[in-house]
């Protein structure tokens, strides 16, 4: 008998929860799940959806990192009419045939703007007559709220619809207690995965691309364009990383008109082009990685071993990118310098004291998307 699986995902600024989710997907279709993947935001240019039946729903997403105003993509903001749509296009959808898994990308755990949507989808999913199997999907750090009553209503939420929380983390390295306080009240429902790898980079590199070099990266979204700016510059103030091409790679998300500008002022020794497929074996040749700290891209430093310069997105009220990076610097693996106030000439010394640092792996769990498959798989097999 065919199991079936509902994923909902909504990316609002990077797009390392698409990628994520659909990492999971992949892995329920190759056991045999038939798997519809619901998508709240356009799809990043290189996914995988092999195996996946992709269900687009009004898209939309946040002005800028205080999350607050919400577009779609002709840049209107949402209103009640436009919530009110975009619920009656996601209930459509999960309603269209019987699911035995329902898993909700981040929900309960954040998305709480969101709320009108996922508490709609959980409710009808509950209200069934044979209810599927629940499933929350969080990556390894929670943004902490101001509010201490936020963070008690998720894992409220979660005690009162939930089956399981997969924690895709490795527990030896970054734990879920670290950003969320609540934790041991749900501590019966959670199952650390280890890291989810996202499957988008396995092809090689061409030629020498990315041998000795520079890898300067800000992952799928728009949010790291100051990054790649004060790059442009740093190579001719550095000691260590001066005789190095530096490459750097702009995320689909960044528009033409600054990606051209980039572009514009990059040449023989500094390389400016699109994110692409390849990015972790260009990482596995490179000198240097210089970053942003956001899961995905985090994952591919660890995995290729090389030194990092890391500057985590730290706009407003962010926190999650800058304990992830604490964990690198706390373990002798990354340089990380300050978004607020990024220079040419601060990221050329951090690519110095980067380069002092010892090439060496963290033992570290990976393999996250398939171990949480597996771990939904036993989890409706029991209900049989």
């Amino acid at each position: 008998m065919t199991r079936s699986a509902f994923i909902h995902v909504q990316h609002l600024l990077g797009t390392g929860h698409t990628l994520r989710a659909a990492a999971i997907g992949r892995a329920l279709a190759s056991r045999g799940v038939s798997v519809t993947l619901a998508t709240g935001n356009s799809l990043p240019p290189l996914l995988d959806t092999s195996g996946l039946d992709i269900v687009e729903l009004p898209p939309v997403r946040a002005q800028d990192a205080r999350f607050k105003t919400f577009l779609t993509l002709d840049g209107r903001e949402i209103d009640e009419a436009w919530k009110a749509a975009r619920t009656r296009a996601t209930l459509q959808a999960f309603q269209a045939q019987p699911y035995d898994l329902l898993l909700t990308e981040t929900w309960p755990f954040g998305r709480r703007p969101f709320a009108f949507e996922m508490q709609a989808l959980v409710d009808t999913a509950k209200a069934l007559p044979c209810p599927p199997l629940m499933a929350s999907s969080i990556r390894d750090i929670l943004v902490r709220k101001q509010e201490l009553w936020k963070e008690e209503e998720m894992a409220e939420r979660a005690l009162a619809a939930y089956d399981l929380v997969l924690v895709h983390s490795d527990p030896s390295f970054i734990r879920l207690e670290d950003s969320f306080p609540f934790s041991e009240r749900v501590s019966h429902l959670l199952h650390y995965t280890g890291f989810a790898e996202t499957g988008t980079g396995g092809a090689d590199a061409p030629g020498g691309d990315g041998r000795d070099e520079v890898i300067v990266s800000c992952g799928g979204g728009a949010v790291g364009i100051e990054l790649l700016k004060a790059a442009l510059e740093a190579p001719a103030l550095s000691r260590l990383a001066g005789d190095c091409r530096w490459r750097l790679l702009a995320g689909h998300d960044i528009d033409q008109e600054s990606f051209s500008a980039l572009a514009a002022q990059g040449g023989e020794t500094v390389i400016v082009e699109r994110a692409r497929r390849d990015f972790p074996s260009l990482l596995s040749r490179a000198r240097l990685s210089v970053s942003q700290a956001g899961y995905n891209t985090v994952l591919d430093i660890l995995r290729a071993g090389v030194p990092s310069v890391l500057v985590p997105f730290a706009q407003i009220k962010e926190t999650e990118q800058q304990q992830r990076a604490d964990a690198l610097v706390r373990h002798g693996r990354a340089v990380a310098v300050p978004e607020k106030g990024l220079t040419p000439e601060a990221l050329a010394k951090a690519a110095d004291d980067a380069l002092s640092l010892p090439r060496r792996d963290i033992p570290v769990r990976f393999g996250g998307a398939e171990t949480a498959a597996e771990i939904l798989v036993d989890a409706l097999e029991a209900r049989r």
